[in-house]
Protein backbone atom coordinates (compact mmCIF):
# COMPACT_ATOMS: atom_id res chain seq x y z
CA UNK A 1 0.00 0.00 0.00
CA UNK A 2 1.43 3.38 -1.02
CA UNK A 3 2.16 5.96 1.71
CA UNK A 4 -0.40 8.75 1.88
CA UNK A 5 2.14 11.42 0.82
CA UNK A 6 3.02 9.50 -2.36
CA UNK A 7 -0.64 8.92 -3.16
CA UNK A 8 -1.29 12.66 -2.85
CA UNK A 9 1.56 13.42 -5.26
CA UNK A 10 0.15 10.92 -7.76
CA UNK A 11 -3.28 12.48 -7.41
CA UNK A 12 -1.84 15.93 -8.04
CA UNK A 13 -0.08 14.70 -11.14
CA UNK A 14 -3.29 13.29 -12.61
CA UNK A 15 -5.51 16.28 -11.78
CA UNK A 16 -7.16 17.14 -15.10
CA UNK A 17 -8.56 20.53 -14.04
CA UNK A 18 -5.90 22.68 -12.41
CA UNK A 19 -8.51 25.01 -10.93
CA UNK A 20 -8.99 22.29 -8.28
CA UNK A 21 -5.41 22.36 -7.02
CA UNK A 22 -6.76 23.90 -3.81
CA UNK A 23 -7.77 20.36 -2.84
CA UNK A 24 -4.08 19.75 -2.08
CA UNK A 25 -3.52 22.89 -0.01
CA UNK A 26 -2.73 22.61 3.68
CA UNK A 27 -5.96 22.14 5.62
CA UNK A 28 -6.80 24.89 8.14
CA UNK A 29 -5.72 23.90 11.64
CA UNK A 30 -8.32 21.93 13.61
CA UNK A 31 -10.95 22.19 10.88
CA UNK A 32 -12.95 19.26 9.56
CA UNK A 33 -15.98 18.67 7.35
CA UNK A 34 -18.66 16.14 8.21
CA UNK A 35 -20.38 14.71 5.14
CA UNK A 36 -23.44 12.61 4.47
CA UNK A 37 -25.07 11.42 1.25
CA UNK A 38 -28.52 10.01 0.71
CA UNK A 39 -28.70 7.58 -2.19
CA UNK A 40 -31.20 5.54 -4.18
CA UNK A 41 -29.62 2.36 -2.80
CA UNK A 42 -26.42 0.78 -1.52
CA UNK A 43 -24.83 -0.32 -4.80
CA UNK A 44 -22.07 2.16 -5.67
CA UNK A 45 -22.05 1.06 -9.32
CA UNK A 46 -25.76 1.27 -10.05
CA UNK A 47 -27.31 3.63 -7.48
CA UNK A 48 -27.26 7.42 -7.46
CA UNK A 49 -26.86 10.27 -4.99
CA UNK A 50 -30.07 12.16 -4.22
CA UNK A 51 -28.86 14.49 -1.44
CA UNK A 52 -25.52 15.78 -0.13
CA UNK A 53 -24.88 17.60 3.14
CA UNK A 54 -21.65 18.87 4.66
CA UNK A 55 -21.00 20.79 7.88
CA UNK A 56 -17.75 22.39 9.02
CA UNK A 57 -16.22 21.84 12.44
CA UNK A 58 -13.71 24.34 13.81
CA UNK A 59 -12.08 23.41 17.08
CA UNK A 60 -14.90 22.21 19.32
CA UNK A 61 -17.65 24.05 17.46
CA UNK A 62 -20.07 22.71 14.90
CA UNK A 63 -20.62 25.54 12.45
CA UNK A 64 -24.19 24.86 11.43
CA UNK A 65 -24.24 28.22 9.66
CA UNK A 66 -21.29 27.05 7.52
CA UNK A 67 -22.91 24.19 5.72
CA UNK A 68 -23.51 22.80 2.27
CA UNK A 69 -26.82 21.21 1.29
CA UNK A 70 -28.07 20.03 -2.08
CA UNK A 71 -30.87 17.85 -3.42
CA UNK A 72 -29.71 16.12 -6.59
CA UNK A 73 -31.58 14.87 -9.63
CA UNK A 74 -30.53 11.20 -9.93
CA UNK A 75 -29.83 9.50 -13.25
CA UNK A 76 -32.27 6.72 -12.43
CA UNK A 77 -35.91 7.06 -11.40
CA UNK A 78 -36.55 7.33 -7.68
CA UNK A 79 -38.19 4.10 -6.53
CA UNK A 80 -40.96 3.86 -3.94
CA UNK A 81 -38.68 2.28 -1.31
CA UNK A 82 -36.16 5.15 -1.57
CA UNK A 83 -39.00 7.69 -1.29
CA UNK A 84 -40.15 6.05 1.96
CA UNK A 85 -36.63 6.14 3.42
CA UNK A 86 -35.54 9.65 2.44
CA UNK A 87 -38.98 11.29 2.20
CA UNK A 88 -37.90 12.91 -1.05
CA UNK A 89 -40.60 12.75 -3.71
CA UNK A 90 -39.99 12.39 -7.44
CA UNK A 91 -41.17 15.99 -7.83
CA UNK A 92 -38.50 17.11 -5.31
CA UNK A 93 -35.61 15.59 -7.24
CA UNK A 94 -36.98 16.39 -10.69
CA UNK A 95 -36.79 20.10 -9.86
CA UNK A 96 -33.22 19.76 -8.55
CA UNK A 97 -29.89 20.14 -10.41
CA UNK A 98 -27.96 17.15 -11.70
CA UNK A 99 -24.93 16.13 -9.66
CA UNK A 100 -22.42 17.70 -12.07
CA UNK A 101 -23.87 21.14 -11.31
CA UNK A 102 -23.58 20.55 -7.56
CA UNK A 103 -20.08 19.09 -7.29
CA UNK A 104 -17.99 22.24 -7.91
CA UNK A 105 -19.65 24.01 -4.97
CA UNK A 106 -19.23 20.93 -2.81
CA UNK A 107 -15.52 20.61 -3.64
CA UNK A 108 -14.87 24.28 -2.88
CA UNK A 109 -16.77 23.91 0.40
CA UNK A 110 -14.75 20.95 1.69
CA UNK A 111 -11.40 22.09 0.28
CA UNK A 112 -8.48 20.08 1.70
CA UNK A 113 -10.10 19.46 5.11
CA UNK A 114 -10.35 15.94 6.59
CA UNK A 115 -13.74 14.35 5.96
CA UNK A 116 -15.72 12.78 8.80
CA UNK A 117 -18.63 10.41 8.39
CA UNK A 118 -20.52 7.36 9.52
CA UNK A 119 -19.39 4.65 7.09
CA UNK A 120 -17.73 7.51 5.26
CA UNK A 121 -16.05 5.19 2.74
CA UNK A 122 -19.46 4.51 1.17
CA UNK A 123 -20.33 8.20 0.90
CA UNK A 124 -16.95 8.99 -0.65
CA UNK A 125 -17.21 6.06 -3.07
CA UNK A 126 -20.60 7.36 -4.24
CA UNK A 127 -19.18 10.86 -4.72
CA UNK A 128 -15.95 9.66 -6.34
CA UNK A 129 -17.75 8.02 -9.24
CA UNK A 130 -18.86 11.54 -10.25
CA UNK A 131 -15.77 13.45 -9.08
CA UNK A 132 -13.28 11.26 -10.96
CA UNK A 133 -14.58 12.10 -14.46
CA UNK A 134 -15.03 15.75 -13.45
CA UNK A 135 -11.51 16.53 -12.20
CA UNK A 136 -9.51 13.37 -13.02
CA UNK A 137 -8.96 12.23 -9.42
CA UNK A 138 -10.83 10.78 -6.49
CA UNK A 139 -11.15 12.77 -3.28
CA UNK A 140 -7.65 13.01 -1.72
CA UNK A 141 -8.90 14.17 1.69
CA UNK A 142 -8.07 12.33 4.88
CA UNK A 143 -11.01 10.27 6.18
CA UNK A 144 -12.18 9.88 9.76
CA UNK A 145 -14.69 7.13 10.54
CA UNK A 146 -16.81 7.76 13.64
CA UNK A 147 -17.80 4.10 14.04
CA UNK A 148 -14.09 3.26 14.31
CA UNK A 149 -13.60 5.91 17.02
CA UNK A 150 -16.66 4.53 18.83
CA UNK A 151 -15.41 0.94 18.55
CA UNK A 152 -12.07 1.90 20.08
CA UNK A 153 -13.70 3.75 23.00
CA UNK A 154 -16.25 1.01 23.77
CA UNK A 155 -14.81 -2.29 22.52
CA UNK A 156 -11.08 -1.61 22.22
CA UNK A 157 -10.33 -3.49 25.44
CA UNK A 158 -13.25 -5.95 25.29
CA UNK A 159 -12.67 -9.67 25.84
CA UNK A 160 -13.03 -12.04 22.86
CA UNK A 161 -16.55 -12.82 21.62
CA UNK A 162 -18.00 -9.62 23.08
CA UNK A 163 -21.12 -8.68 21.06
CA UNK A 164 -20.43 -5.53 19.05
CA UNK A 165 -23.07 -3.02 18.00
CA UNK A 166 -21.81 -0.21 15.77
CA UNK A 167 -25.22 0.96 14.64
CA UNK A 168 -25.97 4.67 14.37
CA UNK A 169 -28.67 4.26 17.02
CA UNK A 170 -26.24 2.59 19.46
CA UNK A 171 -23.74 5.44 19.14
CA UNK A 172 -26.47 8.04 19.68
CA UNK A 173 -27.68 6.18 22.75
CA UNK A 174 -24.27 5.75 24.38
CA UNK A 175 -23.31 9.38 23.80
CA UNK A 176 -26.76 10.70 24.83
CA UNK A 177 -27.15 12.54 21.54
CA UNK A 178 -30.78 13.30 20.63
CA UNK A 179 -32.03 11.63 17.47
CA UNK A 180 -32.95 14.24 14.90
CA UNK A 181 -34.41 11.69 12.50
CA UNK A 182 -32.17 9.65 10.21
CA UNK A 183 -32.03 9.55 6.41
CA UNK A 184 -32.03 13.30 6.14
CA UNK A 185 -28.58 14.28 4.90
CA UNK A 186 -28.23 17.41 7.04
CA UNK A 187 -29.59 15.77 10.20
CA UNK A 188 -27.30 12.78 9.76
CA UNK A 189 -24.29 15.04 9.23
CA UNK A 190 -25.16 17.10 12.31
CA UNK A 191 -25.56 14.04 14.53
CA UNK A 192 -22.30 12.63 13.17
CA UNK A 193 -20.56 15.90 13.99
CA UNK A 194 -21.77 15.67 17.60
CA UNK A 195 -20.56 12.05 17.74
CA UNK A 196 -17.11 13.04 16.51
CA UNK A 197 -16.60 15.83 19.01
CA UNK A 198 -17.69 13.69 21.94
CA UNK A 199 -15.60 10.70 20.86
CA UNK A 200 -12.56 12.91 20.28
CA UNK A 201 -12.98 14.36 23.75
CA UNK A 202 -13.28 10.88 25.31
CA UNK A 203 -10.15 9.78 23.45
CA UNK A 204 -8.15 12.80 24.58
CA UNK A 205 -9.19 12.22 28.20
CA UNK A 206 -8.62 8.46 28.01
CA UNK A 207 -12.23 7.73 28.97
CA UNK A 208 -13.93 4.57 27.73
CA UNK A 209 -17.64 4.01 27.10
CA UNK A 210 -19.05 1.44 29.56
CA UNK A 211 -20.22 -1.74 27.88
CA UNK A 212 -23.03 -1.96 30.41
CA UNK A 213 -25.01 1.00 29.15
CA UNK A 214 -25.46 3.84 31.59
CA UNK A 215 -26.54 7.41 31.12
CA UNK A 216 -23.66 9.62 30.02
CA UNK A 217 -23.46 13.36 30.40
CA UNK A 218 -24.32 15.18 27.18
CA UNK A 219 -22.65 18.52 26.68
CA UNK A 220 -24.38 20.38 23.85
CA UNK A 221 -22.02 21.72 21.21
CA UNK A 222 -22.38 25.38 20.38
CA UNK A 223 -23.13 26.28 16.78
Amino acid sequence: MLPRAIKRLLHQATLSDQSYRFMFDRAPDDEFVVIDCETTGLNVRTDDVVAIAAIKIRGNRILTSARFEAIVHPDSELEAEAIKIHRLRRSDVEASPIVWKVLPGFLHFIGPRPLIGYYVDFDIAMLDKYILPLVGIELPNERIEVSRLYYERKYGNAPPNTPVDLSFAAILHDLCIPSLGQHDAFNDALMTAMMFLQLRDLTRRGVRIPRQRTSAVFNPIGA
